[in-house]
């Protein structure tokens, strides 16, 4: 075989330019910033709606197109075990009575 020919092309074979694709459709370049000083562009078609927050792609935040007030991110509470919220319903002196309630039951007395 043949040294550095790339099998199944040739020359000329990649796209011609504009003439034969046609003009690109209008659009808008709107700059996006996030809490972290980060700035993001998207491009928008002039026809379609621009959202007032994109997600920054850097580090996930929610971005504004006001530079010098973007959006605050949303604070997720951390994951909370079964325990911690029957504490939060109950208090000790409920967790106290259940708590007799129940080997009172496991044991067969009546109260």
């Amino acid at each position: 075989m043949a040294g550095s020919a790339i099998r199944g092309s040739r020359v000329g074979a990649g796209p011609m330019g504009e003439a034969e694709r046609g003009e690109p459709a209008p659009r808008l370049k709107i700059s996006f910033y996030c809490t972290n000083g980060h700035e993001s562009a998207a491009m928008f078609s002039t026809e379609s709606e621009v959202p007032e927050e994109w997600d920054c792609p850097r580090c996930g935040f929610p971005a504004g197109k006001d530079k010098d007030n973007p959006p605050v991110p949303i604070k997720h509470e951390p994951y909370k075990t079964h325990l911690a919220y029957v504490k939060e319903r109950r208090n000790d002196t409920d967790g106290e009575s259940i708590l007799a309630e129940a080997l009172a039951a496991l044991r067969g007395e009546d109260n």
